[in-house]
């Protein structure tokens, strides 16, 4: 009898894991469906400012987590899959690209050129309570791509505000 309890007990605590780290897609405001669509249009940043896509595109694991996600300290927005925040920032000059994680923040820097586009992939990773997140750069080519496949959120809203 106790082993099947045990056996129970270790059954109910996997599939509740798995639940927590592939459970179901998170949903964060998302911008109208035009907004959206001529932000995918990749058009030339404003005079002097460099455009910063992020998005996420994580299906299995850590679905179910959200992650802030700050530019220079300041709060991008929340992410979930499937979805993408976009900011211009001054052109010619270095930028912190920051996600929350499990234990501390991490991190990626980009010096922009003005007049051009950077794309950053947020992921989730394994952690030891829940998943983590990290931020990491990606070429054009495969970050047009992978934001072309998702949906823009609505900036702002953070988990720590």
């Amino acid at each position: 009898m106790f082993k099947l309890l045990t056996r129970t007990a270790i059954l109910i605590s996997a599939i509740l894991s798995l639940t927590i780290m592939t459970g179901c897609t998170a949903s964060v405001p998302l911008q109208p469906t035009e907004v959206t669509n001529h932000t995918q249009q990749f058009a030339p940043p404003s005079e002097g400012k460099a455009g910063i896509y992020v998005f996420r595109d994580d299906e299995l694991v850590g679905s179910a987590l959200y992650k802030d996600i700050y530019v220079d300290g300041v709060c991008l927005g929340e992410t979930a899959p499937g979805v993408f925040f976009y900011t211009e920032v001054d052109g010619n000059q270095n930028h912190v690209i920051a996600t929350e994680s499990e234990l501390s923040p991490n991190q990626t820097k980009v010096y922009t050129e003005a007049g051009k586009h950077y794309f950053f992939e947020q992921y989730i990773k394994w952690g030891v309570f829940v998943g983590g997140a990290d931020v990491k750069q990606v070429d054009e080519q495969v970050g047009k791509a992978q934001v072309s496949i998702c949906q823009q959120a609505i900036p702002g809203t953070c988990s720590n505000q």
